[in-house]
């Protein structure tokens, strides 16, 4: 696929393709049932992006005292999202060439199932990070995949697939916050039953992605037999993408990737006790977090297709940046009596992630340049993003309470609008590489 039939130096909007004449091999030639199982196994991967990390964030106290942890393994605890997302998703692309990215995102969710099968029966803090790992390591691979298959398979709709995936993410984000406590108080009262019914939702979303992955390995070859047989190089090894780390742009996104991780993490893992702490009963702050949580739906569908029309996307950075510090002054001068308006701010905040998934797409032009760009910008990003978590449990541990660690939660916004800024230009990493060499 030609790069400018991707996308165009000078505006991120999408160019309309002729049919199959410019579709990459694997979509050439598929069956019809193809594009709509895609689509359903898009949505359910993206479902279960999150809930492995939420659904514990709701339990995060009884899960704690369960297993006896201190507050600094409870800290390590949520730092270990972004660590397994920074060591497994810098695999993703030398795995997507080897297996292709479709046989890597099934692997992937079926590795989510069996973790969220076991962690459950954990009986130690290590046992249950090892089972969280592997869960976390079929995210971390998804993580980094999806993108690439929306570009590779939805050229002409990559802002309508990627409000898509964004919106089913932050569905399954919010659902898991909303629906754990009241599941776990349904199903008898264990902490460990509410985190093993999301078992469920992950074997589910392995089903789709078998048909789709043998079909995408079967056009793989064909497309390799051809190319052998006409002398051409495949298409994996035609265009091994731009190098990435001579990219100021690559490194503005992978460092807002990984301050937006940060909060997003932060959220996630404290935002339930911060509420606790603050008089609000455990059901209520499993509500508010998902409450920050089902802000992203909408938004993470009205953000791609704006990002997409516009040449700078810095204006958007700015402006969840500031939803971001008004929330957390919020939650240091009233936790309690605002709760439900922090939880709405931070909510929209949060929302940078589905911005910067779409600027991945876009500051991008060849699909060689997305994966590389997607494993980069997240693996860099989430590695960024590991100290956070730990830092936040530490303080909050020493101090007794939520002042320090809200303050340098706010303090982490102010670095992250001026990268979302220079993230926002309008450039890509194939013109500023190719400026370089």
């Amino acid at each position: 696929m030609a790069d400018e039939e991707i996308q165009t130096m000078n505006r991120p909007a999408v160019v309309r393709t002729a049919p199959d004449q410019h579709l990459p091999a694997a979509a050439q030639g598929a069956p019809t049932w193809l594009g709509p199982v895609l689509i359903v196994g898009i949505v359910l991967a993206a479902l279960n992006l999150r809930p492995a990390i939420t659904s514990l964030g709701a339990l995060f106290e009884e899960t704690r005292t369960g297993l006896g942890m201190s507050g600094t393994v409870a800290g390590l605890i949520t730092s270990v999202p972004a660590l397994c997302f920074a060591v497994f998703g810098v695999t993703a692309p030398r795995l997507s060439r080897r297996f292709g990215p479709a046989a890597v995102v099934c692997a992937g969710m079926a590795a989510v199932a069996t973790g969220l099968l076991i962690r459950p029966f954990a009986t130690g803090a290590t046992g249950f990070l090892a089972a969280s790992a592997l869960s976390l390591a079929g995210i971390a691979l998804t993580n980094v995949l999806l993108p690439v298959i929306v570009k590779r398979y939805f050229p002409d709709r990559v802002g309508t697939m990627t409000g898509l995936y964004s919106m089913s993410l932050a569905a399954g984000t919010s659902l898991a916050a909303a629906a754990t406590v009241p599941l776990t108080g349904a199903l008898g009262g264990s902490w460990r039953t509410g985190l093993l019914v999301w078992a469920v939702l992950a074997l589910v979303a392995v089903l789709p992605w078998l048909p789709v992955a043998r079909a995408s390995r079967r056009a793989d070859r064909a497309a390799e037999t051809a190319a052998a047989a006409s002398g051409a190089r495949s298409g994996a090894g035609a265009d091994t993408g731009p190098r990435v780390v001579r990219s100021r742009t690559a490194w503005a996104l992978a460092c807002y990737f990984g301050l937006q991780a940060t909060g997003a993490y932060i959220t996630m893992g404290w935002l339930p006790q911060i509420f606790r702490d603050a008089g609000v009963s455990a059901s209520t702050a499993g509500v508010l977090l998902a409450v920050t949580m089902v802000m992203g739906v909408p938004l993470a569908f009205v953000i791609p297709g704006l990002a997409a029309r516009m040449k700078n996307q810095g204006a958007i950075a700015v402006t969840l940046g500031l939803f971001g510090l008004t929330g957390y002054l919020g939650l240091y001068f009233a936790p309690a009596a605002g709760a439900w308006a922090w939880a709405l701010l931070l909510g929209i905040s949060n929302c940078a992630f589905p911005l910067v998934i779409t600027l991945i797409g876009l500051r991008a032009k060849s699909p060689a340049g997305v994966v590389k760009l997607s494993a980069f910008a997240q693996s860099t990003g989430y590695l960024i993003s590991i100290p956070g978590p730990l830092v936040i449990g530490a303080l909050y541990q020493h101090s007794g309470g939520w002042d320090l660690p809200l303050a340098l939660m706010a303090g982490l916004l102010v670095p992250q609008i001026a990268l979302g800024v220079l993230a926002g230009r309008d450039r890509t990493i194939e013109d500023e590489c190719g400026m370089r060499d």
